[in-house]
């Protein structure tokens, strides 16, 4: 449970400063909605490929 809800907690604040941060520099609200929502997904895709390629680095390494 405690991860679960930490898990939606940083998602809600990822998804927030992405927001801010994006209409700080567009000042474009509808701009700042979609980097937003856009951005978390594209980060969860390349936190996953990164997680990836780090597993199989640790296993060449350890078979070394």
């Amino acid at each position: 449970m405690r991860l679960a809800l930490k898990t939606a907690t940083y998602a809600t604040m990822h998804l927030t400063v992405a927001i801010a941060v994006a209409y700080a520099l567009t000042r474009d609200w509808r701009v700042a909605l979609a980097v937003g929502i856009v951005e978390p997904m594209v980060q969860t895709v390349a936190f996953n490929i990164h997680e990836r390629v780090w597993t199989k680095v640790g296993k060449k390494a350890a078979a070394a």
